[in-house]
């Protein structure tokens, strides 16, 4: 009996150190494991803030090289800006070659490049003079000329005056040549465009 006691109170002693130990691990491990998902999780987040502090050095870098390249080789405004300032009534004239015989739907489609080129030359460099003529209404008027050397002499003329102009040049895929000149655009002050156009016909 006595024996017996002996044994028992061994075993429930071992069972009881077993048990600590096996708590002991059981923290150590929860702790070696906590451990790891800390240092696991800190490198993850350090790395995504380097990735993150580079890119965003390098978005920085290429948008001071893009400010650069607009700083110096970026285009002054058009003189007809300053004049949006003072005069109200502008117009778009869009200048026709009668002598290439184009269809009513060619003149349309060529009419539309005209307005679509110069607006696209305005929109950067005086989106004002734009505004005025928006507001305006967008008077378009659309007059016609004999030669492709009288619209060439045209533009010369409104360029002497500082009116923005654009000519389109067709792909001559259907009624014309190719690279005919078909339509000039010119866009300003009223008084300053009808200087340049307003010898001209209506189409």
């Amino acid at each position: 009996m006595g024996d017996g006691c002996f044994w028992s109170s061994k075993l429930l002693l071992c069972i009881l150190i077993l048990g600590f130990d096996m708590i002991d691990m059981t923290w150590f491990s929860a702790l070696l494991l906590g451990a790891g998902c800390l240092a696991l999780g800190y490198l993850i987040g350090a790395r995504h803030s380097v990735r993150v502090f580079l890119s965003s050095r390098v978005s920085k870098d290429a948008e001071t090289v893009v400010d650069g390249k607009s700083k110096n080789r970026g285009k002054q405004p058009l003189e007809i800006e300053k004049l949006a300032d003072i005069l109200e009534d502008f117009k778009m004239v869009l200048v026709v070659r009668n002598d290439l015989k184009m269809g009513k739907g060619k003149i349309a489609a060529q009419c539309s490049h005209a307005t679509l080129g110069i607006y696209k030359k305005l929109v950067n460099r005086a989106p004002k003079s734009l505004n005025r003529w928006e507001m305006c209404g967008q008077v378009k008027v659309v007059v016609k000329i004999e030669s492709e050397d009288d619209m060439l002499v045209l533009q010369e003329r409104a360029k002497s005056l500082n009116l923005q102009t654009h000519i389109t040049i067709d792909a001559g895929r259907t009624q014309i040549a190719p690279n005919s000149r078909t339509v000039m655009a010119v866009l300003g002050p009223a008084d300053m465009v009808d200087n340049v156009t307003g010898g001209l016909k209506l189409l």
